[in-house]
């Protein structure tokens, strides 16, 4: 399985035999070759198109105020997680149908 990640978790990739993902390491930091910055930039939009999914998953699942203000036992965050996640696969779902009959 292959996991998308962000920058900030760069190094994972090692650690997980490659099944962590990040956007590519700059490997210079001033005065790059202009084939290496578009190469650079490439991969990275690649990278970022591709985990726009993700992104907006999440910010989803932010939306929704059991999870801003989660005070409860961690245990108990993988229920809600998948309730909430069910609970907006059938709004977005809902709200489709409503708009192919408008």
């Amino acid at each position: 399985m292959e996991i998308l990640a962000d920058a900030g978790s760069q190094g994972l990739g090692a650690q997980t035999g490659g099944r962590v993902v990040t956007p590519p390491h700059r490997k210079f930091k001033k005065n790059a070759p202009d084939w290496y910055e578009e190469m650079h930039e490439r991969q990275r939009k690649a990278h970022s198109s591709r985990r726009i999914r993700v992104e907006h998953g999440i910010a989803h699942l932010k939306n929704w105020r059991v999870l801003a203000r989660h005070h409860g036992r961690r245990e108990h965050m993988t229920d809600i997680i998948q309730a909430v996640a069910g609970l907006l696969s059938h709004q977005q779902t809902a709200t489709l149908a409503t708009d192919c009959h408008v």
